[in-house]
């Protein structure tokens, strides 16, 4: 019989155990986490964590790109504490809703703005990114269906994207690893380039080139399937998971060209980008262009409680709404009192500390300047930031840009040292992100670039010991 008693207080060790025992981590070799032991995480303030042992850690990954106003806030816990003495809890379906839901679909009606001839009036609630992006699926089919061409299903999407986990979602990314799981992607979802200008420009090709060249692969597949057959494109404004890939100035616009060409839908996920990480609330503003579908989830709620959901332009809301009878997708939590409430306090102060508006101005100013100092370091190839995320290559020769072996694993090398000396900074293969949380001071800032480099000076030196520099 289990005898476990949970308001026992347990040791890091005792923790670790039961962890290894019984919780399964996503993407996670559980092999080597039971070698390990997993790094307990047991408190938080501002912009700092703390493990079980008492260790200090600046969160540069604002958790997991969501903790945009960073850790503690009294008021989301007030929030949800007052709406669960009030309506914890009440389902969206039979033609019942909730004043929170009302509330926070109105408030982010009002947040979206208006691009063009394009508005978002309508919001489809969920808990997570992924299930906002299996809800996308449905909306486009079920719109092309509504419009007399059901043959229009297929979505492009970008390889090294990523659009959740779900069997959708993964599918939508282009992840070769979660593809190689679960036969994946589903059919009639496709794949073309990311535009990531450091790994694909060629010899003498610009930036600006090469985005044109990127954007362009949308209608090289468009045309090989059959403009007739294609359903819409989903991209994320930056890719975030993929490395923090920054698409040059030119990629956006030739993008919504080629989507306007030839009549399909355009979906932003915007699960990473939206809510000031990039200075606007939402990434479409920035870059110019005109979603049909906006995916968010995330910083919605500051990651405090789940919550995600989808905007949905008018284009499709029209059809959905007026021709489409019952619209038979939905989940239990859509629409979630508490997790509405939450977000409605959190958004409450974006709007009061002026969030977004720091990013775009003096204090994203600033953090671009100091990251971008990180140039110099001898195993930097390239330091580069968009609002607040970021992300630099390490390079194993910086005057030639030579890579590492990826069997070298060096990103992990780095993380290692960061995680070890108070920071959360996040490895993709030989790329190094982070994203903060948009509260940052000038000192943060400044601690944040020390601590960065701190981690550098050591990779650089455990690599020239192993002889791989």
């Amino acid at each position: 019989m289990n005898t476990f008693n949970p308001s026992e207080p347990l040791g890091t060790k005792e923790i670790q155990t039961l962890d290894s025992a019984h919780f399964i981590h996503p993407f996670t070799d559980h092999g080597d986490l039971a070698t390990r032991g997993a790094r307990v995480i047991t408190r938080s303030e501002g912009v700092y964590v703390w493990d079980s042992e008492g260790e200090k850690l600046f969160d540069a990954m604002s958790g997991l790109w969501c903790v945009n106003v960073g850790y503690g806030r009294q008021a989301l816990a007030q929030a949800a504490y007052d709406q669960m003495m009030t309506l914890p809890f009440y389902n969206s379906f039979f033609q019942t809703t909730n004043v929170p839901a009302v509330k926070l679909a109105t408030k982010l009606a009002a947040l979206a703005p208006k691009v063009g001839d394009r508005s978002f009036e309508h919001v489809f609630f969920s808990s997570s990114g992924s299930e906002s992006n299996d809800s996308n699926v449905r909306m486009v089919r079920r719109y092309w269906d509504l419009l007399g061409q059901p043959q229009r299903k297929v979505i492009i999407s970008r390889h090294n994207a990523y659009h959740g986990s779900t069997m959708a979602g993964a599918s939508l990314g282009g992840m070769s690893g979660m593809h190689a799981q679960g036969d994946l992607p589903i059919p009639n979802i496709t794949h073309i380039g990311q535009p990531y200008y450091f790994e694909d420009g060629k010899p003498g090709e610009t930036a600006d080139e090469f985005g044109l060249r990127a954007a362009g692969w949308l209608e090289e597949k468009i045309l090989e399937l059959g403009a007739d057959k294609v359903a819409a494109f989903i991209a994320e404004p930056i890719q975030g998971a993929g490395g923090v890939i920054i698409p040059p100035a030119t990629y956006w616009p030739e993008i919504q060209r080629i989507v306007d060409k030839y009549g399909i839908l355009l979906i932003s996920d915007e699960v990473i980008c939206a809510f000031g990480r990039l200075g606007h609330w939402f990434a479409y503003e920035k870059f110019g262009y005109k979603p049909d579908l906006v995916t968010f989830a995330k910083a919605v709620t500051s990651g405090y409680i789940p919550l995600g959901g989808v905007m949905v332009g008018d284009r499709v809301a029209k059809v959905l709404i007026e021709q489409g009878g019952e619209f038979n997708h939905g989940y239990t939590y859509s629409g979630h009192p508490v997790a509405c409430a939450v977000a409605l306090a959190n958004l409450d102060i974006m709007e009061q500390e002026q969030l977004p508006q720091r990013v775009r101005g003096e204090m994203g100013d600033y953090f671009a300047k100091r990251y971008a100092e990180l140039n110099d370091h001898p195993l930097v190839g390239v330091a580069e930031s968009c609002g607040f995320v970021a992300g630099l290559v390490l390079v194993k020769n910086k005057q030639t840009l030579e890579r590492f072996n990826p069997d070298d694993a060096v990103g992990m090398v780095c993380r290692r040292h960061c995680f070890t000396n108070g920071l959360i900074m996040r490895a993709v293969g030989d790329r190094m992100i982070i994203a903060p949380p948009l509260t940052l001071t000038h000192a943060e800032i400044d601690e944040l670039l020390r601590l960065i480099r701190h981690a550098l000076d050591l990779t650089q030196r455990e690599l020239h010991q192993k002889g791989l520099i």
